[in-house]
């Protein structure tokens, strides 16, 4: 069966086109947030740069133990006499102005490898999400007026170069409400990112994928919340941002066409279950009828004491029923005959 069609939209006017271009392969291969969430928490970690605190920090200052049998702790004291700093415990990690537990280093493991395959089994994954309409707005995206996704339009777009034609293309396929939702969301970071040169924070708009740089970089580049990648260096630090899957992407035809030669069918991951329903396969009439029958579970009885319990007691001796009824008329006679004797 031939893979569905995806419409295309002009580069000037952003109206469909009577052409249409077939779903690359890539598009069929499995969402797996599990292997998407390890590999972006993994190779977000590669840009890190190297942080730690003096070495020398907390041990600035001459200071011995005053040892044992003068009733205080063992902790070096600074020297020297006529100031508050004389005899004030240093160096340790609970005094005041020591040193901290297991100071930082620069020789920290910084960066992570991750496996060449599962990186790429966590792009395709990512490439598949973005076909999906109920995960891009669960992601928070606006595409509601988006007429199809996954958004292609026509390889003329590659050769823009002024902003205004970008803003008009997106008005034309209904995605600017994104870029509006990304420009609006723009504040003020919290704590003390906002010191280091990472003042506010935006959220994401779309994402622009494109085969050949004619000036497309510059027409986008400017608008806020707008990414913009080469199909031949998909990142998944932007295709899932966060870690989470359902970015919109808009793709030029070229790129799109593309897909198909990066990511051939050959290639890419399979399923690991072509039905994941697992409960609708277990209760099927094709396993049912080949799976032994349900074995009813006899539950242990509760030994229970016969000298508390007539029932018990009756199964162990069939004459402790008729010996306590005896017992009990003969209790009543003896308390009927006290009461007639007064």
């Amino acid at each position: 069966m031939a893979r569905p069609q995806v419409s295309i939209h002009a580069s000037q006017d952003g109206s469909l086109l009577n052409r249409q271009i077939a779903l690359p392969a890539v598009f069929k291969a499995p969402i797996r947030p599990d292997v998407v969430h390890f590999v972006h928490s993994n190779i977000a970690k590669n840009h890190r740069q190297a942080y730690a605190v003096s070495k020398e920090a907390g041990h600035q200052t001459s200071a011995e133990s005053w040892g044992t049998g003068r009733a205080v702790a063992r902790i070096p004291r600074v020297r020297g006499g006529g100031t508050h700093r004389s005899g004030q415990g240093a160096y340790g990690n609970m005094c005041r102005s020591g040193r901290m537990f297991a100071p930082t280093k620069t020789w920290r493991k910084w960066h992570r490898r991750v496996n060449r395959k599962m990186r790429r089994y966590a792009i395709c994954s990512a490439v598949a999400a973005s076909a999906l309409p109920a995960l891009l707005m669960a992601r928070g995206h606006k595409v509601e007026k988006v007429s199809e996704v996954p958004c292609v339009v026509e390889d003329g777009v590659e050769s823009f170069s002024k902003t205004k034609q970008a803003v008009s293309l997106l008005k034309a396929i209904n995605a600017y409400d994104d870029v509006e939702k990304a420009k609006e969301s723009r504040k003020v970071r919290t704590g003390k990112g906002k010191m280091r040169n990472r003042r506010h924070v935006m959220r994401k708009g779309p994402l622009v994928i494109y085969k050949e740089d004619n000036g497309i970089t510059r027409a986008f580049r400017n608008l806020p919340g707008v990414t913009l990648l080469n199909v031949t260096r998909l990142n998944l630090l932007h295709l899932a941002p966060g870690g989470h899957l359902g970015r919109f992407c808009i793709w030029t035809e070229g790129a799109f066409k593309a897909l198909n030669e990066i990511y051939s069918s050959e290639t890419l991951p399979r399923d690991i279950m072509k039905n994941a329903d697992l409960t609708r396969i277990i209760n099927s009439d094709e396993i049912q009828r080949v799976v032994r029958p349900t074995r009813s579970q006899k539950r242990p009885s509760i030994k229970k004491n016969p000298l508390k319990n007539i029932n018990v007691m009756v199964r162990l001796n069939p004459y402790a029923k008729i010996s306590k009824r005896a017992a009990t008329l003969a209790l009543l006679k003896r308390a009927k005959a006290r009461a007639a004797s007064v």
